[in-house]
């Protein structure tokens, strides 16, 4: 059974509260602040899911409580509903330019109250539901379904941005792109299960080794991508050896028996002095995996 949904009712008389409480306190856990400072403070530790919230009261008013709400990330979308006696225009004009959703007038009418409580909470459901769907469509279009790994247009797209904060700096950046050997063949003798299964291994065992600031990409079929901010050729080339030991001793299962896999890796350099984006050093990185391709495989060459 889901819980109740929280409303913070902020005023400093008492009776007022006590009224706000019989007529909400079935459908909703109410809470209460009896002051402006005591409601921020209450807002941003417990994150209520609507307020109510007096326009007179002592120290700050309930304008200036909204307009902090407002301004602070934690609290800035939680909607807030003025309750007041005042029903001439430029108070109700105010409370909706401070950020207030709606307003509700003092005696309050319990359908009424109940009604517009309950609108504005499901319009914030909903916008919360929004949010999470943008952002999971957000990761699904920058990550590749079966590895997990950024995918190509995203790794490019998130690697010019690498480049052009390491350009600022003269730092360098290195790149690896590795291919794994004889990939169709496996495909054709075990099947495209099997060879998704070593897709994934060699996904999981790069993410095993990787540094949290290198970028790892699934750049196409049995292509992966790996790009290191900040490390210069030599530690680029260390790392590809510890990929080619690594994938050495990697082996899928299969039946009785197991797969083993090797890799065709070349290693680049970012011209950070001279590049804005990433394409031509993965021009040359390609360049030298075929390199090796063509001279046996399982090997690593650098072109910078």
């Amino acid at each position: 059974m889901n819980s109740k949904e929280t409303i913070l009712v902020v005023d400093d008389i008492e009776t007022n509260i006590d009224i706000l409480n019989d007529i909400l306190s079935n459908q909703y856990d109410i809470m209460v602040a009896l002051d402006g400072d005591s409601a921020i403070s209450f807002a941003i530790e417990n994150m209520p899911d609507l307020i109510l919230l007096d326009i007179m009261m002592p120290k700050i008013d309930g304008y200036e409580v909204c307009k902090k709400l407002k301004s602070h990330p934690k609290t800035i979308n939680i909607p807030i509903i003025f309750t007041t006696a005042r029903t001439d225009e430029d108070s109700i004009e105010k409370a909706y330019d401070v950020g207030g959703v709606d307003y509700v007038c003092k005696p309050y009418k319990p359908k009424e109250l109940h009604a517009r409580v309950s609108m504005h909470l499901k319009m914030n459901r909903l916008l919360r539901d929004l949010q999470r769907s943008k952002k999971q469509l957000t990761r699904l279009a920058s990550k590749d379904p079966l590895t997990g790994l950024f995918n190509r247009r995203y790794f490019k797209a998130f690697s010019n941005n690498i480049i052009s904060h390491a350009k600022k700096r003269l730092q360098p950046i290195g790149l690896i792109m590795l291919d794994i050997d004889d990939f169709k063949l496996i495909n054709d003798t075990y099947g495209h299960s099997v060879g998704d299964m070593v897709l994934v291994s060699v996904s999981n065992m790069l993410q095993s080794i990787f540094n949290k600031k290198d970028i790892l990409c699934r750049y196409g079929g049995e292509e992966f991508v790996i790009l290191l901010p900040n490390r210069t050729l030599a530690e680029s080339k260390d790392f590809a050896i510890l990929i080619q030991d690594e994938l050495n001793s990697l082996y899928v299962p299969y039946n009785d028996t197991h797969i083993s896999i090797t890799a065709s890796i070349g290693v680049s350099m970012v011209k950070v002095d001279k590049e804005d984006r990433i394409e031509s050093a993965i021009d040359r990185a390609d360049e030298a995996l075929y390199a090796v391709k063509e001279k046996g495989k399982n090997s690593i060459k650098v072109k910078i």
